[in-house]
């Protein structure tokens, strides 16, 4: 069984550029005020909502693994 993760976004941080949306499409959405939200916060892992959190130019999106709460991204360190 692969991995799960925790996916938030910091809508302090976050400014709605919705790149999350362009890398990928189906995982992220942008309310009225152009916030971003995970779709689903807790999802499996997949190179898609990866690509999301590192194209986000604000680092707004943390995934951690669920349960452990152990960062994926941003790395700690």
């Amino acid at each position: 069984m692969g991995d799960r993760w925790q996916v938030e976004v910091d809508r302090a941080l976050c400014i709605g550029s919705a790149q999350c949306l362009h890398h990928a499409p189906g995982s992220f959405r942008l309310d009225t005020g152009r916030q971003s939200h995970p779709v689903e916060p807790e999802t499996d892992a997949n190179e898609k909502v990866l690509a999301a959190a590192e194209g986000c130019p604000v680092e707004a999106i943390m995934i951690a693994l669920l349960g452990s709460g152990e960062p994926v991204f941003p790395p700690e360190g």
